[in-house]
């Protein structure tokens, strides 16, 4: 992609949903806000490839952060990261080049684009997860040792806090989260800054692309009346892990985070009494923390973080995110390998089964997303 456009932001968001996993809050509100401001400036959004920013400019990461569930009922003004990436130039005594997509996943890959409108600088092609995860630290940035500070956090009262230093990126997940509460459970987050040369070490190449990609593949099945679920797992180099209806949802928001279980149980199980009803062992759960973690049948893990995790309606291949789960949808959930990026052993010490309390080596699936 050289630019982003009106007629763009509908595939980006279908796809962005997809890579999100079930987080990174609503692609529908930050669509919303991102086609205003299209309209607004009246003229498309420059994207740049990586290995376009000169080594010595200065770029920031960007997002939200705080649980979905609270980002879908607390609206955002509008202009909350805009301010933090200011008040950190103000710090820095120096301009940004170009804004960068904290995670491709959900919203927090269109609000990045919205920022990068109101502060007329280009956005680039590429992001620091290649999905969506629910902490600081869980970024190829962090693993590769890119300095967490100076970072800031903005509120939607005009509230903007920077941290000129912090020890460690679980720090700054812990700060932020603290402060992220204390804002109201959602807050815009400026996080890292970098020269161009750590970026291009970094980041993961290209996934505002991919999601684009996948958008467009659902658009073209939806045209043709086909569903979409085999078509977005082939695209993605995955597998369709089940299909069935989702049966029970346990949903809590604790210390920021939207974390709980679903259960899909296949179609058979709500037939009529005379049809046997499914057992535990064919009904797949799913943990989430923002984002969908593992999915087991019975005692056997399908797929696992930091492999791709994601639900989609059976009718028109549309993200189901964590904060929309319910009762009676009719889904598939997708495993999809991660990046190669996600899967150094570096990398997993972070963001692997074992990071997230799970007793269970992971097990990648075949191939790599990108």
């Amino acid at each position: 992609m050289n630019a982003v456009t009106l007629n763009d932001t509908e595939a980006i968001a279908i796809g962005a949903g997809i890579l999100g996993t079930g987080g990174g809050g609503s692609t529908y509100l930050n669509r919303l806000r991102l086609d205003n401001e299209l309209r607004h400036s009246g003229r498309p959004l420059p994207i740049m490839r990586a290995d376009d920013v000169p080594d010595d400019a200065l770029v920031c990461a960007v997002g939200g952060m705080g649980a979905p569930t609270v980002s879908n009922e607390k609206l955002q003004e509008g202009r909350e990261i805009m301010r933090a990436v200011r008040a950190l130039e103000a710090h820095l005594r120096q301009p940004m080049h170009a804004i960068i997509i904290g995670e491709i996943g959900g919203g927090n890959a269109l609000g990045p684009l919205v920022v990068a409108l109101q502060l007329g600088l280009p956005a680039v092609d590429g992001d620091g997860m290649g999905r969506a995860f629910p902490e600081l630290q869980m970024d190829t940035f962090m693993i590769d040792g890119i300095a967490p500070s100076p970072f800031a956090l903005a509120d939607t009262h005009g509230n903007i806090a920077i941290f000129p230093r912090i020890g460690s990126a679980k720090q700054a997940e812990e700060f932020a989260r603290s402060l992220t509460i204390e804002m109201g459970g959602s807050a815009a987050l400026v996080m890292p800054v970098m020269s161009g040369a750590a970026l291009k070490r970094a980041i993961i190449r290209d996934t505002l692309s991919l999601a684009k990609r996948i958008g467009d593949h659902v658009l073209d099945c939806r045209a043709r009346s086909i569903e979409p679920a085999r078509t977005i797992a082939k695209l993605c180099k995955g597998r369709i892990l089940f299909i069935g209806k989702i049966t029970d949802v346990e949903r809590r928001t604790v210390q920021g985070f939207a974390r709980g279980r679903l259960k899909i149980a296949p179609f058979h199980s709500a037939a009529p009494p005379t049809l046997p009803m499914a057992e535990p062992r064919d009904v797949l759960q799913i943990d989430f923390q923002n984002e969908y973690l593992i999915a087991r049948l019975g005692d056997e893990v399908l797929c696992a973080v930091p492999d791709l995790i994601t639900i989609v309606s059976l009718d028109d291949g549309e993200a189901i995110g964590t904060e929309s789960l319910r009762y009676g949808l009719r889904v598939a959930a997708l495993g999809m390998p991660a990046p190669k990026e996600l899967k150094t052993p570096e990398a997993l010490a972070v963001l692997g089964p074992r990071a997230f309390g799970y007793d269970a080596d992971f097990c990648p699936l075949p191939g790599d997303l990108l």
